[in-house]
C-alpha cells in the first residue's frame, strides 16, 4: 500500500512537499514515480527516481521547479514542489515499479505494481 500526503491549496509561487509512504513491503527494489491528473486531462508522468544511483527524470513542465527524492530507511519518496503554477493543479499519485535491487533505470514504466490513492494539489490566487 502506498499512502500520499502533503497536498493542499497554495497561491502561485508557493511550495508544497508531497510524501508517499509504503507499508507492507520495502521500497528498495522499486523505482518510484509521481504522476498527476488534472481535471479533463490525461494522467501525466511528473517525475521518477531509480532504485539505486539516484537517477531522476522530470517532465519538461516541472524541470527546475520540482525535486524527487527517496529515503529507503523511511520507506518514503518525496516530491518537493516549488514555484507552483495554477497549471500544476491536479491530483498527484505515487507509484512503485519492481525493477529489482540494482536497477538505475529512470524512465517512466509502462506498468507499475502499486499506486497510491492520490493527494489533491490546488494552486490558485
Amino acid at each position: 500500500q502506498l499512502v500520499e500526503s502533503g497536498g493542499g491549496s497554495v497561491q502561485p509561487g508557493g511550495s508544497l512537499r508531497l510524501s508517499c509512504v509504503a507499508s507492507g513491503y520495502a521500497l528498495d527494489v522499486y523505482q518510484m514515480a509521481w504522476f498527476r491528473r488534472a481535471p479533463g486531462k490525461e494522467r501525466e508522468g511528473v517525475s521518477c527516481i531509480s532504485v539505486v544511483g539516484g537517477r531522476t527524470k522530470y517532465a519538461d513542465s516541472v524541470k527546475g521547479r520540482f525535486t524527487i527524492s527517496r529515503d529507503n530507511a523511511k520507506n518514503t519518496v518525496y516530491l518537493e514542489m516549488n514555484s507552483l503554477k495554477p497549471e500544476d493543479t491536479a491530483v498527484y499519485y505515487c507509484a512503485a515499479g519492481n525493477l529489482g535491487p540494482y536497477s538505475n533505470y529512470a524512465q517512466f514504466l509502462r506498468e507499475y505494481d502499486w499506486w497510491g490513492q492520490g493527494t489533491q494539489v490546488t494552486v490558485s490566487s
